[in-house]
């Protein structure tokens, strides 16, 4: 049903790649320029500069999944030089990504390439420390926030996690550690450390967090997919634990239909600008969990999977119940 839509149209793809890339740059350079009229213009220009950033990443998201090229090792240089720019090693996380798709909803294989997340039983039965430093990596101020840019500018630079049999995504590591060196210091010699903290700041603090909110809505909703196997089933996961985040057509076009998430992990191999065709063509594909600007922020209050309910609850719905340990 979905083989029609998958698949890169080069044209198409160098064309939504020159838009978003000029975009980004033209900005960033009137970011820089706005400097010398005010600094609240250059905050205000920040947010629509930081969007085009975020869609360079969702292209190299596509080049991940092989849906934006029909070539490798175009999509690997591509992937790489974008990577550059969003500081995500490409290999590195387009590994750590696949690992999320061919997982995602698994009980048994969770916290590789995805958000975090307890079961009732086993955050009750970790320690009060243990317990505490949970609550603090869900709070929306961390996990949007510091943690976000924690997990972008630097977890990125050295992750620990990786195995050292990964010798490929090492090596994109250290490469791209050694390009945005590079980038950055020609850009300190050429307009000073100040100036560009100034403008690439607020851009990178921005994306980081708008970045992170796009992936926790897609998976973190009440009625999603957890399943341990052998019940769980790879499509369950894509339609019932994927969510379809539904924006105005600007922020549509920003985040590249990303929000049509359950569409995505059905296939992966369809390029961004085909899966809103795809969506309107199956009705079948349209009874899903909706996500709403408006009520996303509801999503933030739900911390730990219930499996007796089937559902995600939140920190105060577990206080409640007489047996448990939390205070």
């Amino acid at each position: 049903m979905l083989a029609p839509y998958q698949g890169a149209d080069t044209g198409r793809s160098v064309f939504q790649l020159l838009v978003t890339a000029g975009g980004f740059f033209g900005l960033w350079y009137v970011m820089l320029r706005s400097l010398e009229i005010s600094y609240a213009l250059t905050l205000l220009l920040a947010l629509p500069t930081a969007g085009f950033l975020i869609r360079l990443f969702m292209i190299q998201h596509d080049l991940g999944h092989g849906s934006f090229f029909r070539s490798r090792r175009a999509s690997s240089l591509l992937g790489h030089w974008i990577g550059v720019l969003t500081m995500f090693p490409y290999d590195y996380w387009r590994k750590t990504h696949a690992y999320h798709h061919a997982h995602s909803g698994d009980l048994d294989l969770r916290g590789f390439g995805d958000i975090v997340t307890l079961t009732v039983d086993e955050y009750t039965e970790r320690s009060r420390s243990e317990r505490l430093a949970y609550r603090i990596y869900r709070n929306p101020l961390v996990l949007f926030g510091v943690g976000a840019l924690w997990h972008v500018v630097l977890k990125q630079r050295y992750p620990k996690d990786v195995p050292r049999s990964w010798k490929q995504a090492w090596r994109s590591i250290w490469l791209t550690n050694l390009c945005i060196a590079g980038v950055a210091g020609t850009m300190v010699a050429t307009i000073g450390w100040q100036r560009l903290l100034l403008v690439h700041g607020p851009v990178v603090a921005v994306a980081c967090s708008v970045g992170v909110w796009l992936f926790y809505v897609q998976h973190q909703f009440e009625n999603t997919y957890w399943e341990r196997k052998p019940e769980w089933d790879f499509y369950d996961a894509a339609l019932k634990g994927s969510s379809h985040l539904v924006l105005s057509a600007p922020f549509r076009w920003i985040t590249a239909s990303i929000g049509l998430h359950h569409v995505h992990h059905l296939s992966p191999r369809i390029p961004n600008y085909r899966l809103t065709k795809c969506l309107e063509s199956h009705p079948e594909l349209q009874s899903v969990t909706r996500v709403t600007l408006r009520s996303s922020w509801a999503l933030t209050r739900l911390h730990l999977w219930d499996g007796e309910a089937g559902r995600l609850i939140g920190f105060r719905a577990l206080a409640s119940r007489p047996f448990t340990p939390v205070s």
